[in-house]
């Protein structure tokens, strides 16, 4: 099965996500493994894979980055439609997509490393309120 028919299968069992969301939590992942480790190097040997783990902490510092750079002021709505609502919902995917074997995980990765990292509204809407307001004088 490729990713697609994977995740409508997952968002059959469970509808708090939508397909975006595991797409974007996928896409992250990538940005994230790229920022803490630098481009994918490619070895001759086809056998050899490069150890590309990301923590929850970094996953989740480079899902912040990924969002706010691809969506702007749009950020928060969109995570919001697609069920992403507070860090641990990113975790939950994460998990989901190690259950059938798309992710990885080291024996000390654990959801509690996505709890309360950082909240939503701080970190997807006020990059784009206003500084200050101005003053008429």
């Amino acid at each position: 099965m490729d990713f697609d028919e994977i995740v409508r299968a997952l968002c059959q069992k469970d509808r708090r996500y939508t397909p975006q969301a595991y797409h974007l939590v996928r896409l992250a992942l990538d940005y994230s493994q790229k920022k803490v480790h630098g481009e994918e190097k490619k070895s001759k040997d086809a056998t050899e894979s490069p150890n590309r783990h990301v923590t929850g902490e970094d996953l989740l510092d480079g899902f912040r980055e990924y969002v706010l750079n691809t969506y702007g002021p749009m950020s928060y709505h969109l995570l919001q439609n697609w069920g992403l609502k507070k860090s641990v919902d990113v975790g939950h995917i994460v998990f989901k997509l190690i259950e059938v074997g798309l992710f990885g995980k080291s024996e000390e990765d654990d959801l509690s490393d996505f709890e309360n990292l950082y909240d939503f509204k701080e970190a997807f809407l006020r990059p784009f309120e206003p500084s200050s307001k101005v003053k008429n004088s």
